[in-house]
Protein backbone atom coordinates (compact mmCIF):
# COMPACT_ATOMS: atom_id res chain seq x y z
CA UNK A 1 0.00 0.00 0.00
CA UNK A 2 1.74 3.49 -1.13
CA UNK A 3 1.91 5.84 2.14
CA UNK A 4 -0.78 8.56 1.99
CA UNK A 5 0.09 12.15 2.20
CA UNK A 6 2.81 13.39 4.69
CA UNK A 7 1.56 14.88 7.91
CA UNK A 8 3.85 17.73 9.75
CA UNK A 9 2.85 18.94 13.22
CA UNK A 10 3.78 21.78 15.18
CA UNK A 11 4.14 20.87 19.04
CA UNK A 12 2.73 23.44 21.43
CA UNK A 13 -1.06 24.12 21.09
CA UNK A 14 -1.34 21.44 18.45
CA UNK A 15 -0.27 18.05 20.26
CA UNK A 16 0.04 19.16 23.68
CA UNK A 17 -0.56 22.06 26.37
CA UNK A 18 2.79 22.21 28.50
CA UNK A 19 2.40 25.68 29.68
CA UNK A 20 1.48 24.90 33.42
CA UNK A 21 4.23 22.98 33.60
CA UNK A 22 6.57 24.94 32.08
CA UNK A 23 5.71 28.34 33.85
CA UNK A 24 6.79 26.06 36.99
CA UNK A 25 10.15 25.18 35.80
CA UNK A 26 10.72 28.72 34.75
CA UNK A 27 9.66 30.35 37.63
CA UNK A 28 12.64 27.72 39.57
CA UNK A 29 15.23 28.45 37.46
CA UNK A 30 14.27 32.74 38.60
CA UNK A 31 14.64 32.03 41.96
CA UNK A 32 17.84 29.68 41.45
CA UNK A 33 19.23 32.61 39.71
CA UNK A 34 18.46 35.27 41.93
CA UNK A 35 16.23 36.96 39.57
CA UNK A 36 13.76 39.30 40.96
CA UNK A 37 11.20 38.22 37.65
CA UNK A 38 7.66 36.76 37.97
CA UNK A 39 5.90 34.91 38.74
CA UNK A 40 5.12 33.98 35.46
CA UNK A 41 1.84 32.36 34.61
CA UNK A 42 0.64 30.15 32.23
CA UNK A 43 -0.73 32.34 30.71
CA UNK A 44 2.25 34.38 29.90
CA UNK A 45 4.28 30.86 28.62
CA UNK A 46 1.00 30.50 26.38
CA UNK A 47 1.59 33.83 25.22
CA UNK A 48 5.71 32.93 23.75
CA UNK A 49 4.40 29.60 22.54
CA UNK A 50 5.85 29.23 19.18
CA UNK A 51 8.23 31.66 19.21
CA UNK A 52 12.30 31.43 18.97
CA UNK A 53 14.65 31.70 21.46
CA UNK A 54 15.36 35.06 20.20
CA UNK A 55 11.86 36.29 20.10
CA UNK A 56 10.84 34.62 23.67
CA UNK A 57 13.63 37.08 25.24
CA UNK A 58 11.91 40.15 23.16
CA UNK A 59 8.51 39.33 24.19
CA UNK A 60 9.20 38.35 28.23
CA UNK A 61 12.63 39.35 28.78
CA UNK A 62 13.75 42.35 27.23
CA UNK A 63 14.78 44.43 29.90
CA UNK A 64 17.33 41.04 31.06
CA UNK A 65 20.90 41.80 29.25
CA UNK A 66 21.84 39.33 27.04
CA UNK A 67 24.37 37.58 29.08
CA UNK A 68 21.56 37.50 32.23
CA UNK A 69 18.87 36.14 29.19
CA UNK A 70 21.28 33.59 28.37
CA UNK A 71 22.80 32.26 31.65
CA UNK A 72 18.67 32.46 32.90
CA UNK A 73 17.13 30.96 29.72
CA UNK A 74 19.98 27.50 30.16
CA UNK A 75 19.15 26.99 33.37
CA UNK A 76 15.03 27.47 32.08
CA UNK A 77 15.40 25.20 29.82
CA UNK A 78 17.25 22.33 31.46
CA UNK A 79 14.61 22.85 34.09
CA UNK A 80 12.20 23.01 32.10
CA UNK A 81 12.93 19.35 30.78
CA UNK A 82 13.62 17.81 34.24
CA UNK A 83 10.09 18.91 35.30
CA UNK A 84 8.46 17.22 31.71
CA UNK A 85 10.44 14.32 31.68
CA UNK A 86 9.05 14.18 35.36
CA UNK A 87 5.64 15.38 34.89
CA UNK A 88 4.82 15.44 31.08
CA UNK A 89 1.83 17.89 29.96
CA UNK A 90 -1.24 17.48 28.95
CA UNK A 91 -2.15 15.71 25.75
CA UNK A 92 -5.17 17.32 24.08
CA UNK A 93 -8.06 14.77 23.56
CA UNK A 94 -7.89 12.43 21.07
CA UNK A 95 -3.46 12.88 20.28
CA UNK A 96 -2.31 9.78 20.94
CA UNK A 97 -4.89 7.75 19.48
CA UNK A 98 -5.26 9.98 16.60
CA UNK A 99 -1.39 9.91 15.62
CA UNK A 100 -1.44 5.83 16.75
CA UNK A 101 -4.40 5.75 13.60
CA UNK A 102 -2.89 8.05 11.21
CA UNK A 103 0.49 6.17 11.02
CA UNK A 104 -0.93 3.73 9.63
CA UNK A 105 -1.04 5.34 6.85
CA UNK A 106 0.68 8.39 6.43
CA UNK A 107 4.61 9.84 7.43
CA UNK A 108 4.41 11.83 10.47
CA UNK A 109 6.22 14.61 11.77
CA UNK A 110 7.00 17.40 13.57
CA UNK A 111 8.57 21.09 13.01
CA UNK A 112 9.06 23.50 16.06
CA UNK A 113 10.16 26.43 17.22
CA UNK A 114 11.30 25.20 20.55
CA UNK A 115 14.63 24.52 22.05
CA UNK A 116 16.94 21.12 21.25
CA UNK A 117 15.97 18.45 23.34
CA UNK A 118 12.09 19.55 23.66
CA UNK A 119 10.31 17.48 20.38
CA UNK A 120 12.67 14.72 22.09
CA UNK A 121 10.68 15.03 25.78
CA UNK A 122 7.34 14.96 24.05
CA UNK A 123 7.86 11.61 22.36
CA UNK A 124 9.52 10.36 25.46
CA UNK A 125 7.47 10.95 27.76
CA UNK A 126 3.99 10.21 25.50
CA UNK A 127 5.69 7.04 24.05
CA UNK A 128 5.30 8.21 20.87
CA UNK A 129 8.63 8.44 18.81
CA UNK A 130 8.56 4.95 17.26
CA UNK A 131 4.94 6.78 15.42
CA UNK A 132 7.51 9.67 13.64
CA UNK A 133 10.13 9.18 11.01
CA UNK A 134 11.78 12.93 11.60
CA UNK A 135 11.53 15.94 13.83
CA UNK A 136 13.15 19.14 13.36
CA UNK A 137 13.68 22.49 15.79
CA UNK A 138 15.02 26.04 15.07
CA UNK A 139 17.30 25.03 18.65
CA UNK A 140 18.82 22.24 16.36
CA UNK A 141 19.15 24.92 13.26
CA UNK A 142 18.82 28.00 14.39
CA UNK A 143 16.30 28.59 11.04
CA UNK A 144 12.83 29.90 11.28
CA UNK A 145 9.77 27.70 11.35
CA UNK A 146 9.70 27.54 7.49
CA UNK A 147 12.87 26.96 6.31
CA UNK A 148 12.81 24.07 9.06
CA UNK A 149 9.74 22.97 7.78
CA UNK A 150 11.01 22.75 4.09
CA UNK A 151 14.41 21.27 5.30
CA UNK A 152 12.52 18.62 6.88
CA UNK A 153 10.43 17.99 3.30
CA UNK A 154 13.40 18.37 1.58
CA UNK A 155 15.40 15.12 3.07
CA UNK A 156 11.94 13.49 3.38
CA UNK A 157 11.37 14.08 -0.73
CA UNK A 158 7.92 14.86 0.52
CA UNK A 159 6.19 17.71 -2.34
CA UNK A 160 2.67 17.61 -0.69
CA UNK A 161 2.93 17.87 2.93
CA UNK A 162 0.13 19.19 5.06
CA UNK A 163 1.48 21.07 8.01
CA UNK A 164 -0.86 21.40 11.36
CA UNK A 165 -0.33 24.33 13.63
CA UNK A 166 -2.20 26.85 15.90
CA UNK A 167 -0.74 30.14 15.49
CA UNK A 168 -0.43 32.73 12.41
CA UNK A 169 3.16 31.98 12.36
CA UNK A 170 2.82 28.16 11.62
CA UNK A 171 0.79 29.43 8.90
CA UNK A 172 3.48 31.16 7.27
CA UNK A 173 5.55 28.72 7.57
CA UNK A 174 3.85 26.80 5.64
CA UNK A 175 3.42 29.24 2.98
CA UNK A 176 6.96 29.96 3.22
CA UNK A 177 7.56 25.83 2.81
CA UNK A 178 4.95 25.64 0.04
CA UNK A 179 3.14 23.02 2.18
CA UNK A 180 -0.59 23.29 2.98
CA UNK A 181 -2.05 24.37 6.29
CA UNK A 182 -4.67 23.41 8.85
CA UNK A 183 -5.22 25.48 11.95
CA UNK A 184 -5.70 24.07 15.72
CA UNK A 185 -8.18 26.31 16.44
CA UNK A 186 -8.12 24.77 19.95
CA UNK A 187 -4.80 25.75 20.24
CA UNK A 188 -3.01 29.12 21.24
CA UNK A 189 -3.29 31.47 18.68
CA UNK A 190 -4.87 32.76 15.75
CA UNK A 191 -4.83 32.69 11.47
CA UNK A 192 -6.17 33.49 8.83
CA UNK A 193 -10.11 33.69 7.95
CA UNK A 194 -9.35 31.87 4.89
CA UNK A 195 -6.77 28.96 6.65
CA UNK A 196 -9.41 25.74 6.97
CA UNK A 197 -9.90 24.82 10.31
CA UNK A 198 -9.35 21.66 13.02
CA UNK A 199 -11.97 22.10 15.64
CA UNK A 200 -10.64 19.05 17.47
CA UNK A 201 -7.67 16.77 16.71
CA UNK A 202 -10.24 13.94 16.11
CA UNK A 203 -11.44 15.78 13.33
CA UNK A 204 -8.34 14.93 11.47
CA UNK A 205 -9.01 11.50 11.05
CA UNK A 206 -11.78 12.39 8.74
CA UNK A 207 -10.45 15.39 6.92
CA UNK A 208 -7.26 13.39 6.00
CA UNK A 209 -7.66 10.29 3.96
CA UNK A 210 -5.99 7.39 4.33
Amino acid sequence: MQPGRPLVFDLDGTLWDSTEVVARAWNAALRQVGLQFGPLTAADIASIMGLTHEQIRERLFSELASDSWERFSDLAYLREEEFLRREGAVLYAGVAEGLTRLAQSHPLAIVSNCQKGYIEVFLDWTGLRSLFCDWECHGQTGLSKGENLKLLCGRQNWTEALYVGDTAGDEKAAQEAGCDFLFAAYGFGQASPAAPVLSSFDQLLSLVPA
